[in-house]
């Protein structure tokens, strides 16, 4: 499946500009090194402070570890050439820049076959573009191709933000998300994160 080209949304300036992007999908096995380590480095940019102010922590090795789980896919988003839309994904140039990409794994939640978001980053220079939600489309376009039951991914309670972009898209939380827990001395502890999902129409 290689996913299509795209322009920005509500953007008309970027519009004008005609400013196309691609998106190649890999797995594991098959991301270069190199779109590797800029994907890594957009997590560290992007995220590596909401990891370490929440109880998770962050630990580059372990991350880089989650990031090579051999059943991990990732949608890649780079600005279109006439070189990357002539070749195939085996012979693409290495050396592009990453603006942004989405990571996913089809698991098993409480029995049900899901696609699992596990990471979407873009880079600062085509942020509020509209390509994050075209990325997400493309993710639930594949969960729904295969037939899961759900979409679902692990969002930190203080992103706000990322909070309401995924309930734009129908995400809403999901059974299986931590519920606050109060403690014996009467204080309520809420968890740092949130689990959403968005239910696949079954047939």
């Amino acid at each position: 499946m290689n996913p299509p080209n795209l322009t920005p949304e509500n953007n008309p300036q970027q519009q004008q500009q005609q400013q196309h992007y691609t998106i190649t999908l890999y797995t594991a096995a098959t991301l270069p090194p190199t779109l590797f380590t800029q994907c890594f480095q957009l997590i560290e940019t992007t995220s590596a402070d909401a990891y370490r102010a929440s109880s998770i922590g962050w630990s580059s090795p372990k991350k880089r570890k989650e990031m090579q789980l051999p059943d991990i896919k990732y949608l890649i988003l780079r600005r279109a050439t006439p070189q990357s839309r002539e070749t195939s994904p085996e012979n693409e140039q290495e050396d592009e820049e990453v603006l942004g990409f989405l990571s996913f794994m089809v698991t098993y939640e409480d029995g049900f076959e899901v696609v699992y978001c596990y990471e979407v980053h873009l880079a600062a220079s085509v942020q509020r573009q509209g390509l994050g939600a075209q990325l997400m489309r493309v993710f639930l376009r594949i969960g729904e191709r295969l037939g899961m039951a759900k979409a679902m991914l692990t969002v930190f309670r203080a992103n706000g933000a990322a909070i309401r972009f995924y309930e734009r898209l129908g995400f809403g939380v999901d059974e299986s998300s931590p519920r606050p827990r109060r403690l014996r001395n009467g204080t309520v502890k809420d968890s740092d994160y949130r689990i959403l999902s968005r239910e696949y129409a079954r047939e």
